[in-house]
């Protein structure tokens, strides 16, 4: 089923009769997709202040207003034309594809930390956009600088062709910085820095490594470094932990569970080794016992998969930033490349499949979870 959607009257309202339609500077690009409402969001520029150094250079920096609409009473499983312009170009178009009410076979995209290469993250959204996904999560550091709105400009205008169609879920990496940018551009379930939402009976959950950006003041010394960075974030970690197996209580019938974060919780780098032991310590065995199926993460620039206790820990972190040497192996370790990748899963009526592929559309392996029971 395909209906046409107009939303000039809205438009109207935002902008005003006299006005002229603006030139969007991001997007338009879908949010928060449900089975009867969606949200489309796009950014017009306003202004361009400067800012001056000491030698008298000159740096513009554009700013933007962000603009989104929900939308409400959609039909499952539809596909719907959008034109958030309606003024007879193509710039303001897209479509969206509620998702289904009932339970039916789809696929979405993992990949993760885009934040540089620009000509290589346009290459892997290429081969993506081939697999026609129902959503996209990345995990994590979407862009180098979280507050640099360069950054920004040059992320969205790698995505416009994917993300006018698809979903797209972010997870919060350290390159983002807790930027107020990344609150402002999208649009995201709970409080948006951990997050859930469902389709089918699949349960997709985004965690938060990161926590609030905050800066150790430079009177700390070494020694009450540790305990400053503990105290300063456990009650958040804390929250967010009970948060989880709140949610992995309530959706316990649900048949598969992906969980996403930036920091792994299996590295296959020896100067992230510890890093990745405290998270494993601090999250227990809280994922095995809900019967978890997929854990993704990023952070680490390569693949890696790892598998405890019938979780697999995927490390897809291959979509633009700079590779990292693979030289770790854990006795968990089932699978390590230092490739670009990104991950297609397959999720259909009693298991997934994995498709691992490269930036050439080969494949790297191919993983099989079973439904939960």
């Amino acid at each position: 089923m395909k209906k046409v959607l107009f939303l000039l009257c809205l438009l109207i309202g935002a902008f005003g009769l006299a006005q002229e339609n603006p030139k969007i500077a991001f997007g338009p690009y879908i949010q928060q997709m449900g089975t009867k409402d969606a949200t489309i969001c796009w950014s017009t520029k306003v202004s361009e202040p400067t800012i001056t150094d000491p030698e008298g250079n000159v740096k513009t920096v554009s700013e933007y207003k962000h603009h989104k609409i929900h939308l409400g009473r959609l039909m499952p499983n539809t596909e719907y034309t959008y034109d958030v312009l309606n003024d007879g170009t193509d710039e303001g178009k897209g479509t969206l594809t509620t998702y289904p009410e009932e339970i039916a076979p789809f696929n979405f995209v993992v990949t993760g930390d885009s934040r540089s290469r620009h000509d290589v993250h346009a290459k892997v959204v290429a081969k993506i956009m081939e697999t026609n996904p129902r959503f996209i999560v990345n995990s994590g550091d979407l862009v180098s600088n979280g507050r640099s709105i360069e950054d920004w400009e040059a992320f969205f205008e790698v995505n416009k062709d994917l993300m006018r169609n698809t979903p797209y879920y972010p997870v919060l990496g350290n390159h983002e910085k807790d930027s107020p940018y990344y609150y402002d551009l999208f649009d995201l379930p709970n409080n948006e820095k951990y997050y859930y939402f469902t389709v089918g009976d699949a349960l997709m959950i985004v965690l938060d490594s990161e926590g609030k950006q905050i800066s150790q003041p430079e009177f700390v010394t070494d020694k009450n470094s540790e305990a400053f960075w503990q105290e300063a974030f456990s009650e958040y970690f804390i929250t967010q932990k009970k948060w989880l197996e709140k949610v992995l209580d309530l959706n316990k019938e649900a048949g598969f569970v992906f969980i996403f974060q930036h920091k792994p919780l299996y590295s296959a780098m020896k100067n992230r080794k510890a890093e990745a032991e405290k998270t494993r310590k601090f999250w227990g065995d809280i994922f095995e016992r809900h019967h978890v199926q997929v854990f993704f993460n990023g952070h680490d620039h390569h693949y890696h998969r790892a598998t405890k206790n019938g979780v697999h820990y995927i490390t897809s972190a291959g979509a633009g930033a700079p590779l990292y040497d693979i030289d770790f192996e854990l006795p968990e370790t089932k699978k390590a490349t230092k490739i670009e990748h990104f991950v297609n899963v397959q999720v259909k009526k009693n298991k997934a499949i994995l498709l691992v592929t490269d930036i050439n559309g080969n494949e790297i392996e191919t993983v099989e979870v079973k439904r939960r029971k």
